[in-house]
């Protein structure tokens, strides 16, 4: 069975080795892991895999061939009541989501703090206590347009003002093999060529002409090497509804990072606040502050966001907005901070273009953006760099 995985990994275009194959059954024979999938998984990675920019690609690839297997590895297990508690989708009617009121910021915050105190045991299903299941603004796996999410693998109406759960995201994947030229096409409009510096490069057609008019005698030419002038500055958003888009923004960081010399990126999650981070597995250990990059970079600099900007409005207007933290000033301000040093921007979002006048939080987005935005299209991409190159 190992072979196939092994086969997988390189038709992933992961570097994998014969040697460390065998290194990896060697470890197996030996017994250095238990029946569980999930060692299995950090033994393959340790010994698989030599660098940390390879572990999506791992992982993608790992889910793809032991998709389910978990579910075979112990038939004498009886499957959990949490499992199956979890998967109980509650469906509504449209007039059962209607007459779910939304509450206001303050009251539902409020409200919180009361059901913690009160609540003693967990709770299944109702409207009111903190939960699975049920239409209470505070659990998971239930539904109200406008809660608080607590321990659920993910957003399923998008609707959430707060998750209260620390998530893992994934960098994009810089090395993605696009399976267009256009998106480089796109970008290269944004490229701007100076001739400067010292004579290095050969002018091929001047050195004909002027070898032609000597007689036939060599005449060398020489023209200031080229440089590609462009210095970008690329914030990302990553991880929740983000997830849906990974591919397509992994394509065009790919191209970005092939066609920029001057390429500078930072993640985000929804909404840019004090604080970015460079590498998604260490975001909580280095952070680089907002103000801090704004101070780093000139406005020399074209500042480009990428994200769906699909999010509560709380999580842009109000302090302690974010989802993850209490943030003492909102979105807003940090976004009118940045657009404020880098007169030139552009926002590209990957969600359908129609939706957008759906989205309250897009159309917030778009107005503090002052109405730069364009769809991950190419289209839209060229309409991005063109402003950007005015």
């Amino acid at each position: 069975m190992l072979i196939n995985f092994f086969y997988t990994l390189r038709a992933a275009k992961l570097k994998v080795s014969v040697k460390e194959y065998l290194m990896l059954l060697e470890g197996l024979k030996e017994g250095v892991i238990d029946n569980s999938v999930d060692q299995f998984y950090y033994l393959a990675r340790t010994t698989l895999v030599k660098d940390e920019a390879q572990f999506d690609k791992f992982d993608r690839a790992f889910a793809a061939y032991f998709k389910g297997v978990e579910m075979l590895t112990d038939f004498s297990q009886e499957i959990p009541l949490e499992w199956l508690q979890k998967h109980l989708e509650l469906e509504l009617s449209a007039e059962d989501k209607a007459a779910i009121e939304k509450m206001g910021w303050d009251e539902l915050m409020e409200t919180l703090k009361k059901r913690f105190e009160e609540q003693k045991e967990r709770h299944e299903g109702g409207n009111r206590m903190i939960g699975t299941g049920g239409t209470s603004p505070f659990g998971a796996y239930g539904y109200n347009p406008q809660g608080i999410r607590i321990g659920q693998d993910k957003g399923r109406n998008k609707s959430a003002v707060k998750v209260w759960d620390q998530r893992q995201y994934k960098d994009y994947d810089d090395n993605l093999e696009l399976g267009t030229r256009n998106i480089k096409v796109a970008l290269r409009r944004l490229r701007r060529f100076a001739r400067e510096g010292s004579q290095e490069e050969l002018d091929l057609d001047d050195t004909i002409r002027s070898t032609a008019a000597n007689a036939g005698w060599l005449d060398i030419k020489m023209v200031p090497e080229r440089h590609n002038k462009v210095k970008v500055l690329l914030l990302m958003d990553v991880g929740g509804t983000m997830d849906e888009h990974i591919h397509r923004v992994e394509e065009l960081f790919s191209a970005a990072k092939s066609e920029f010399k001057h390429l500078e990126f930072y993640y985000f999650h929804n909404c840019v606040y004090d604080f970015m981070w460079k590498n998604n597995r260490r975001r909580y250990s280095e952070k680089f502050p907002t103000w801090d990059i704004i101070r780093k970079y000139n406005k020399d600099y074209k500042l480009i966001f990428v994200g769906d900007a699909t999010m509560s409005p709380y999580e842009i207007l109000q302090p302690g907005g974010s989802v993850e933290y209490n943030n003492e000033e909102p979105g807003a301000e940090w976004l009118q901070r940045l657009t404020g040093a880098f007169p030139k921007f552009a926002w590209i979002n990957p969600e359908p273009q129609g939706v957008w006048g759906y989205r309250q939080s897009i159309s917030i987005v778009q107005q503090l953006m002052n109405q730069r935005m364009f769809p991950l299209t190419l289209q839209g991409l060229e309409g991005a760099m063109r402003l950007l190159s005015k």
